[in-house]
């Protein structure tokens, strides 16, 4: 490795707070893919497998750190606030706290093209770099560090937002149940022009799960989807009740 790109990592570990084991993996992470196709550097590695490795540490790292600080929260409130806290805008933030631009190897297209500055690079740089932090010292260093980062956004409380936007708990929940979207319907209209009512439905698979009115129609879908939950909600636990007594049954036999 060259003394200046050394000289520069060394600069970043500093910031990290981490001294790679593994310089090169701190480099892979900072290597764009564009960067290979520079003329002197065919054979280099690109970030692309350590950002996936880094995604899933990240996601991991900020479900355990969820779970720590709200106990008590619903499972698809979780899910929302993780997906709130790793999207792409915060870790581009994140990316540019570290001021992991400066380190960044690009192609001299992607350069000119403004990528030091694009939050899809920057993002990704970012996984790329808890990818390469993990595959040097393990996931308990990953794990404090990303706490170190994202404990500005863990808020004392989850916010209300989240528990009241039923549309997109529903949706994490028939994509992690059924594998699939939930669709809605506006069924009805009614009322003047100044005071409009809207009925919805949502269904599943074809199937109708949930009804609901409001004044418009997003707030008449999002009581359709507050109506699916609870209806899914006592369908799961009628399913785990019966398969209770089911198991009481087979061992009493």
């Amino acid at each position: 490795m060259e003394e200046e790109r050394l000289a520069s990592l060394k600069e970043l570990e500093r910031r990290l707070g981490h001294q790679f084991n593994e310089m090169g993996l701190l480099d892979r992470a900072l290597t764009h893919r564009s960067f290979g196709n520079e003329t002197d550097s065919q054979g280099r590695e690109s970030n692309e497998v350590l950002e996936f490795l880094g995604d899933s540490v990240l996601n991991l790292a900020v479900s355990y750190l969820l779970h720590i600080k709200f106990p008590e929260a619903p499972e698809g409130v979780l899910s929302m606030y993780r997906a709130h806290l790793v999207k792409q805008s915060t870790l581009a933030h994140l990316s540019r706290e570290l001021r992991l631009e400066e380190h960044l190897l690009l192609g001299k297209g992607e350069r000119l093209n403004g990528g030091m500055k694009k939050s899809s690079i920057l993002g990704n740089a970012y996984e790329a770099l808890i990818g390469a932090i993990f595959m040097d010292a393990g996931f308990n260093l990953a794990l404090e560090i990303i706490r170190q980062h994202f404990e500005p956004y863990l808020q004392t409380r989850i916010p209300s937002v989240l528990f009241d936007d039923f549309k997109s708990l529903l949706q994490i929940h028939t994509q992690q149940s059924y594998g699939v979207s939930p669709r809605y319907r506006v069924l009805e209209e009614s009322g003047p022009e100044h005071n409009k009512r809207f009925q919805a439905s949502v269904l599943i698979k074809g199937e109708v799960i949930g009804m609901g009115w409001g004044k418009s129609k997003k707030k008449a879908e999002q009581e359709a989807a507050k109506s699916a939950l609870e209806k899914l909600e006592t369908r799961s636990t009628k399913f785990e009740t019966n398969s209770n007594v089911q198991n009481t049954n087979d061992l009493s036999k």
